[in-house]
């Protein structure tokens, strides 16, 4: 059983939701990023979401494409990454750790060889924004074989066809985009989500994270009635942008207040 499903059978044992904030790793500074990862474990993540940065974060806002441009001035790359996880594992070997990103740093280094690392440094899953199901046959295989959970993103005007294709190839969890849009896009509507929720739950078997549009404890605590898990970026990435000063302070006790709310979703 991988961390992600060991994780996610647990809180649900216990009717909680998996709280999943993202940071950019290497923002706001390379030496920064394990220990705002212990921050965020510390307010109560239950998955670590680890942005890698990239020059063309075409799904993300401007809050998200900032950090990356950050990060990348000090040229961190995709081993830099693994690195930083690897430096996290040595003292947590429990929180899973999926990396976030998109195709072309993944490819470039070979999907046997970046499997490989990924195990070796502690990487749980992959998320990999723009590899469709249709054109991830190759890299899900190779991922599986390795022991990483191959995560995809659904959105809602995915069809039903490609949902199915999800369903085949996905394990860990599922993440679903709450709304049309880029990360950090506001409007979020529940009600249409867990209608959405419903429908994909006809083919699904894994946990369904949402996404997008989730910025403070109040609209965390409402996802978490649906969903089996609630994802948190640009809002975090916001407290970066804030100076570096007391950081990893508040992003504990934002994400503290998060997971507050959420224990109460469904009491």
């Amino acid at each position: 059983m991988s961390r992600i499903e060991s994780v996610m059978q647990n809180l649900k044992a216990a009717n909680r939701q998996a709280l999943i904030p993202f940071i950019t790793a290497g923002d706001p500074a390379p030496a920064s990023t394990v220990g705002l990862m212990h921050a965020l474990v510390a307010g109560g993540a239950d998955i670590l979401e680890l942005g890698v940065p990239f020059s063309d974060p075409m799904a993300d806002g401007p809050v998200i494409q900032r950090a990356s441009e950050r990060a990348l001035k000090h040229n961190v790359s995709l081993r830099d990454v693994l690195a930083y996880v690897a430096e996290f594992r040595q003292t947590n070997t429990s929180t899973p750790v999926v990396l976030m990103g998109y195709a072309n740093p993944v490819e470039a280094m070979g999907y046997e060889a970046f499997a490989t690392a990924a195990i070796a440094a502690g990487v749980d899953g992959v998320l990999t924004v723009d590899m469709p199901p249709e054109e991830a046959e190759e890299s899900v295989t190779v991922f599986k074989k390795h022991g990483l959970d191959p995560i995809f993103l659904l959105a809602p005007t995915t069809p039903e066809s490609r949902v199915k294709e999800v369903a085949r190839m996905a394990s860990g969890y599922v993440y679903y985009v709450s709304l049309k849009g880029v990360t950090g896009s506001a409007n979020l509507d529940v009600a249409n989500v867990a209608e959405k929720l419903d429908f994909l739950k006809q083919y699904l078997n894994i946990p369904i994270g949402v996404g997008f549009g989730i910025r403070d404890a109040e609209s965390a605590k409402n996802v978490a009635k649906i969903a089996d898990a609630v994802v948190i970026g640009s809002r975090l990435v916001q407290e970066v942008e804030q100076g570096e000063a007391g950081l990893a302070r508040r992003l504990t006790e934002f994400l503290s207040g998060v997971r507050a709310a959420m224990d109460t979703a469904r009491v």
